[in-house]
């Protein structure tokens, strides 16, 4: 029983225990109790020498279909990467008719951020309402004191509402005549679209907000990046100084582009992004971005994935069958980030598998390369950086 919620063993129990020393992609990844973790789509916050690992709680098919609906956020802790405490489910969804997360609601992509000036956590997610599938798309936040948690539901919306985009002149801002009546996928209204049709159509009751991470950069401010549009643009939009709300300043990435599952990462000055294609479920081809500031410009940099995952065949054209979810960076070595991939599994969602591979940085670009078995001395191979 975790906060008054009963939480049954996850599925494929190991016995005995096992210790890891290093990563196996797409393999089954136990915690410490010998159970499979259980935090998809997830996210990463280092403090105080612990590395806090949180992600979506999902369910099996084992369990019956009322059951079924996803618990809240899961945390589990580490200070190696390679073995993982479970720390429980450190946000629930409520049993309260109609409350934004009551259960049965759609929470996907949770990231943590600490603030350092209020000294609270705070939880970006992404939320679909009960019973309304995803058009909802909001954003939702939630704050605790501790990096375990409990978190505190603050609110969920559609952000931005009646506030432009950096770069939107006066034409931008007039709607087209006829234009939410184009025929989806012809080229009049794709032109529409990286014309802003949609950052009109959304104005008023606020912007989508899907699949999102939050960053807080080297000056402290925080924002969050989300899939919006009909996922077919990216928004960078800064948060305030509590980082629990929006500033009102925010941009697009490549509007039009069909990009969604945003991760970011810093490095010697550049912004690098890793995204994937708007495919549902199935995997497809991973997209890279950088640019000089978090406000761009951005620059397409192709495809960064190289090799092949052998248990499926998938290479690079499918990303090994999987889609990034976070960049993380490892702490005490510089230049070093691992790139954060879930390989879904719609009918049984838990056994959606984690494929963890280290980023290669190079003349302006990074690469993902397959590996099938590697740990952390990776990063001490020459010219990595």
């Amino acid at each position: 029983m975790i906060g008054g919620l009963s939480i049954m063993p996850p599925l494929h129990a190991q016995t005995p225990r096992h210790t890891y020393h290093g990563f196996r992609p797409g393999e089954l990844w136990f915690d410490t109790d010998g159970n499979a973790i259980n935090a998809h789509g997830g996210g990463i916050l280092f403090h105080e020498g612990v590395y806090y690992w949180f992600g979506e709680y999902r369910h099996g098919r084992d369990r019956p279909r009322e059951e079924r609906a996803t618990p809240g956020v899961s945390c589990y802790s580490s200070t190696d990467l390679y073995n993982w405490t479970f720390e429980g489910i450190v946000l629930e969804t409520e049993n309260e008719a109609g409350h934004d997360i009551e259960r049965g609601a759609i929470v996907e992509r949770p990231k943590v951020i600490f603030n350092e000036r209020t000294g609270q956590f705070v939880m970006w997610f992404h939320l679909e309402l009960k019973g309304q599938g995803y058009r909802a798309a909001r954003a939702a936040v939630a704050i605790a004191d501790s990096p375990t948690g409990p978190y505190a539901f603050v609110q969920s919306k559609r952000p931005l509402a009646g506030m432009w985009p950096r770069g939107f002149d006066d034409d931008d801002r007039r709607p087209v005549p006829g234009e939410l009546e184009l025929e989806w996928w012809t080229p009049e209204w794709s032109a529409a679209v990286r014309q802003g049709l949609f950052v009109r159509r959304d104005l008023e009751g606020g912007q989508m907000s899907r699949d999102q991470t939050v960053f807080v950069d080297t000056d402290g401010t925080a924002y969050q990046i989300a899939a919006a549009e009909e996922n077919l643009s990216l928004h960078v939009r800064e948060l305030d100084e509590e980082y629990s709300e929006f500033t009102g300043n925010w941009i697009q990435i490549l509007p039009g582009g069909h990009n969604e599952a945003p991760a970011i990462f810093l490095h010697n000055g550049t912004y690098y992004l890793l995204a994937s294609g708007a495919t549902g479920w199935d995997p497809n081809d991973a997209r890279s971005f950088s640019a000089p500031s978090i406000w761009g410009p951005w620059t397409p940099l192709g495809n960064p994935a190289e090799g092949v995952n052998p248990t499926n065949g998938m290479g690079p054209e499918r990303t090994f069958g999987a889609q990034s979810t976070y960049i993380l960076p490892v702490q005490g070595r510089s230049g070093a980030f691992i790139a954060m991939f879930d390989m879904w599994r719609p009918r049984n969602q838990i056994d959606s598998r984690y494929v963890w591979l280290p980023i290669t940085l190079r003349d302006g670009r990074f690469t993902v390369r397959w590996l099938p078995e590697w740990d952390l001395s990776v990063f001490d191979e020459p010219d990595r950086r």
